[in-house]
């Protein structure tokens, strides 16, 4: 089992590595070619106004540790990075190429570090960080039991989880899209949770519990 999920973790390194130049476009669409995409296949819903939602939730004057798992380029979260000056912020991904990008936005700043590392097995002590935030990364992750005990581990009792990712069952334009094409990319990878699914794992780790579904895109606030 562990050398199977250590395949496909190294298959989603791989696909990231190739998808790296037309990531931030993708997102949030840079061009008429994502637009026409994020439009026909994810019924319109936008990912800059989620990325906006969820940074919502952390104060501008937030001043504790927080860790960004996936931290992807950066392309969302960079602005906001920018001006928490008084907060540790620690950037960790599996993907070589995704930091590389990251750092290329951030790494002017020392309160920011970067980590390259495993969400289901973070290298961090038991109640570490006041706020976590896990943005796009779920649909990713290959265990995901691991990531949400993982993630809920290292975060401090009373701080946040704060995240959003693609659940199935919203639009069968976007889950034949993920079946067919994103997961044999590499770039998704089952089994993918429904509204339902999310909410039972959420309450069962979290005393408070915000969630909203945009689309097929599910966003979330939790306290510990």
């Amino acid at each position: 089992m562990l050398k199977e999920t250590e395949q496909v973790t190294d298959r989603i390194k791989s696909a990231y590595h190739t998808f790296k130049n037309i990531y931030d476009d993708v997102l949030t669409q840079g061009s008429v070619f994502s637009r026409l995409y994020i439009r026909f296949f994810w019924s319109g819903t936008d990912d800059n106004e989620i990325a906006e939602k969820v940074l919502s939730y952390i104060p501008d004057d937030f001043d504790g540790r927080l860790l960004d798992v996936p931290v992807g380029t950066a392309v969302f979260t960079e602005k906001k990075w920018k001006g928490l000056k008084k907060a540790e912020i620690i950037c960790l991904d599996y993907s070589e190429d995704m930091l590389d990008k990251a750092k290329g936005r951030l790494n002017y700043y020392d309160n920011i570090s970067f980590v390259q590392g495993d969400v289901g097995k973070l290298p961090f002590e038991d109640a570490s960080f006041n706020i976590v935030l896990s943005m796009n990364g779920f649909h990713a992750f290959p265990d995901k039991k691991k990531a949400f005990l993982e993630t809920n581990r290292v975060l401090k009792k009373g701080g946040s989880f704060i995240g959003c990712f693609y659940i199935k069952g919203k639009s069968k334009r976007t889950d034949w899209l993920v079946r067919r094409i994103l997961t044999k990319k590499g770039w998704f990878t089952p089994p993918f949770l429904t509204e339902e699914s999310l909410n039972n794992v959420l309450h069962k780790l979290y005393s408070e519990v915000e969630c909203h579904i945009d689309g097929s895109m599910a966003f979330f606030k939790c306290k510990k």
